[in-house]
C-alpha cells in the first residue's frame, strides 16, 4: 500500500462534547465504533505506561469513506501543553468553508474563540482567500479559509 495521511488526534477531557463541535461546525461524520483501548500493546506502541484512550473518530468532510479522520481522545492524565502557533508540533487544523462569517458565528456560539481577524491574502498562481485563525473549545487552533 502506498503511504497516505490517516488521522490527526486532539486530546480533551470530554471527547463527546468536542466531537459534537466538529460535527456541528464542520460537518464531520462519525467513523466506526467509539474507542476504549488499553493494555500492553497500547502501552508499548505509545511508549506510555498505563496508556488508556477513550474517544471517537470523525471523518473529515470532502474526502469520502476512506479519507483521513480526526481522532478525539481522552487519556487518564491530561496536561496542558503549548498550543501556541509558533510552538513545535501541531500548528493548526484548517477547513475551507463557503461562508467564513457564518461559520465563525456558529463556532463562537459553540464555545470556540477568535485568535485573529478575518483577513484576505492573495497567493500568486493560486488565488485569493479570506482566512482567520480561531480555537476550538479545548484550545486547538483551527483556521477557517474561503477561496475566491
Amino acid at each position: 500500500m502506498a503511504t497516505r495521511f490517516d488521522h490527526t488526534t486532539i486530546v480533551t477531557d470530554d471527547p463527546e462534547r468536542l466531537a459534537l463541535f466538529y460535527i456541528d461546525i464542520f460537518d464531520c461524520v462519525r467513523s466506526g465504533p467509539p474507542r476504549d483501548l488499553s493494555g500492553d500493546a497500547l502501552e508499548k506502541g505509545m511508549g506510555l505506561p498505563g496508556a488508556h484512550v477513550q474517544g471517537v473518530h470523525l471523518r473529515l468532510p470532502g474526502h469520502g469513506e476512506q479519507g483521513p479522520v480526526l481522532e478525539i481522545f481522552k487519556l487518564p492524565e491530561i496536561t496542558d501543553g503549548s498550543s501556541a502557533i509558533t510552538a513545535r508540533g501541531l500548528m493548526h487544523l484548517a477547513f475551507s468553508v463557503d461562508d467564513i462569517r457564518a461559520t465563525l458565528e456558529r463556532l463562537l456560539a459553540a464555545g470556540g474563540s477568535m485568535l485573529g481577524e478575518i483577513a484576505e491574502v492573495t497567493v500568486p498562481g493560486v488565488g485569493t482567500a479570506e482566512f482567520l485563525y480561531t480555537r476550538d473549545p479545548v484550545g486547538t487552533i483551527v483556521e477557517l479559509q474561503g477561496w475566491k
